[in-house]
């Protein structure tokens, strides 16, 4: 199977994080900053460590960016670089492409001219940080989409000696049980409807929303 070519352009703490992960696990890797130090530290990782401004066009057609299949434009702080990068990875016809966002304009304009997805490290780690803090019964939380979880959770001591058909847990919480286990790491076991659920069991589920979240975070969960 071939393998994929990435370009990152920008190289602060999140674009090189994604430019070493990528490349410790076998990515081929064009990685692309103006500060000669940024580019060194990602150097034995990547396979071209490049120092230049990544605005400039003719510059990424002489890396090769052009034969990537994905480009993340890791740049954050400067919209108009951004931009500016994403515009010259359409005109080469790089098939996919990231970009980080500092703000929700940034996210807009970004979408405007043409990046395939945006992600917002800062946003989304407060999130996660905000979910880790309010969690009463819930261990992880997975996102799938942005309405679709798979999340992990202990029974509730409201739901103990209750059985799933008693809790209605579909229509109460968006929630569809695919299993439950004795302890983290061992495999699924089916749950039985009529089973009457025992203390300190994890249950694995699908949620549709993040109605079963809302009620955890608040300890209403009954």
């Amino acid at each position: 199977m071939k393998s994929k070519i990435v370009g990152v352009l920008g190289l602060g703490v999140f674009g090189r994080t994604v430019a070493k992960e990528l490349g410790n696990f076998g990515t081929e890797v064009i990685a692309i900053d103006s500060n000669p130090d940024r580019v060194q530290m990602v150097a034995d990782t990547v396979t071209n460590p490049v120092v230049g401004d990544f605005t400039d066009i003719d510059l990424l057609k002489s890396t090769g960016l052009e034969n990537c299949d994905l480009v993340v434009v890791a740049t954050g702080s400067n919209l108009e670089s951004a931009v500016l990068a994403v515009m010259h990875c359409k005109k080469m016809r790089v098939p996919q492409i990231i970009a980080k966002a500092r703000s929700t304009t940034f996210e807009e304009v970004l979408y405007e001219v043409g990046v395939t997805s945006v992600v917002s490290p800062e946003r989304d780690s407060g999130y996660r940080l905000a979910s880790k803090i309010l969690r009463n019964s819930i261990d992880e939380v997975l996102r799938l989409d942005e309405n679709v979880s798979l999340i992990e959770f202990e029974v509730p001591q409201r739901w103990v000696g209750k059985s799933v058909v008693d809790l209605d847990l579909r229509v109460k919480y968006d929630l569809n049980l695919i299993g439950m286990r004795e302890e983290r790491g061992e495999p699924l076991k089916t749950i039985p409807t009529d089973l009457k659920l025992p203390d300190e069991i994890i249950i694995v589920a699908i949620a549709s929303s993040r109605k079963f979240e809302r009620f955890d975070y608040l300890n209403e969960l009954d």
